[in-house]
């Protein structure tokens, strides 16, 4: 590429050079996950990946895409680069694990309107730190300068998880039953949905977004609100190894009463005590700002709750240990009930 540079281009407001040189700063970021089937070297035109198919006997491709949303306004408002890709990373592999499926790779797509190079090395470095947080190999990507699509300091971020699981393994949500448990995992706080709610909520662009907020135990809003989406691929791989996980519910944009639902057969239902809940403190300020009616809040927020697992009664205190094990702060919240009525909060 030493010789690629034109004048023309450059004056229409596109920097080839300047990608060039974003790939190179990214170049130590990906390294980091690189994984033992990941071929591809970065600037190929594809990626490739040789899994690893040892003890699966009908292997199934699972794959998950998403982008981060309008959460990126905080991260332009507070030009703070390096954990969005967190969350890019976050919202495809926690879906791709609600089938029971390891991620192995992940690619992203970065559009903006100017291509500055440590701006994109920023991002890329979130990415990365998200696909080791998976176990993931970063394999490939796209950083496209689109001026005059977009403004010069915003970009969009995208990507998407391709994983792998033994057709045998595929989590069932017909074989959930009455009497089995749901299983909160914690959430990290607004992970990366309901923000264009909460952007109104708080009026963000003409907020203070840097003071710390007693109510926030003295962060700020913005730092809050930037908090990256926890990944659960590997509290929730090791808890498949210690009890049969039924279902998994990735509590994402529409909160409890449209993600719950999507884990649980026909005729049944979750009966939650809101009592066992853990709503966290953005929440209630969310709430409290905007004047929130409870059931909406449910119904666009996780409420603390990133991730939801289906287990047998019996297996309920295995798997706590299992996941406590992992780091996280599990807890039971809510039981498998004979309903049409899908989530009830009681």
């Amino acid at each position: 590429m030493q010789n690629s540079k034109s004048d023309s281009y450059a004056a229409a407001g596109v920097d080839i050079t300047a990608g060039y040189k974003a790939v190179e700063l990214m170049k130590s970021h990906i390294a980091r996950t690189m994984t033992s089937g990941a071929l591809s070297d970065i600037g190929g035109f594809g990626g490739l990946f040789e899994p690893d198919l040892k003890g699966i006997e009908r292997p199934v491709l699972v794959s998950g895409t998403d982008g981060v949303g309008t959460k990126l306004k905080l991260a332009f408002l507070m030009d703070k680069h390096d954990t969005v890709g967190i969350d890019c990373v976050a919202m495809c592999v926690n879906d791709v694990i609600c089938c029971g499926a390891k991620p192995l790779f992940f690619l992203d797509y970065i559009a903006c309107g100017k291509n500055v190079p440590e701006k994109i090395e920023a991002i890329v470095s979130g990415v990365a730190e998200g696909c080791v947080q998976s176990g993931s190999a970063l394999i490939g990507g796209e950083t496209a300068e689109m001026p005059g699509f977009y403004p010069v300091d915003e970009y969009d971020l995208a990507g998407f998880s391709v994983g792998i699981v033994d057709r045998d393994k595929i989590l069932d949500k017909n074989s959930v039953r009455a009497g089995d448990v749901m299983i909160a995992l914690p959430s990290s706080g607004v992970h990366s949905n309901g923000f264009s709610l909460a952007r109104k909520v708080f009026d963000v662009e003409n907020a203070d977004l840097r003071s710390p907020l007693a109510e926030l135990g003295g962060k700020s809003l913005g730092e809050t609100l930037l908090t990256p989406t926890k990944i659960y691929v590997k509290p929730v791989l090791a808890l498949m190894e210690q009890v049969r996980v039924k279902a998994l519910a990735h509590i994402t944009g529409g909160g409890f009463y449209e993600n719950i639902p999507r884990c649980l057969p026909k005729g049944k239902g979750v009966k939650i005590a809101k009592s066992a809940l853990r709503p966290l403190p953005i929440f209630e300020l969310i709430a409290k700002t905007g004047n929130i009616p409870e059931r909406d809040m449910y119904n666009t927020f996780n409420m603390g709750v990133g991730m939801c697992a289906v287990v047998s009664g019996e297996d309920a205190p295995r798997a706590l240990d299992s996941l406590r094990d992992s780091g996280e702060d599990a807890y039971i919240m809510g039981e498998i009930v004979d309903s049409d009525t899908g989530v009830e909060l009681c």
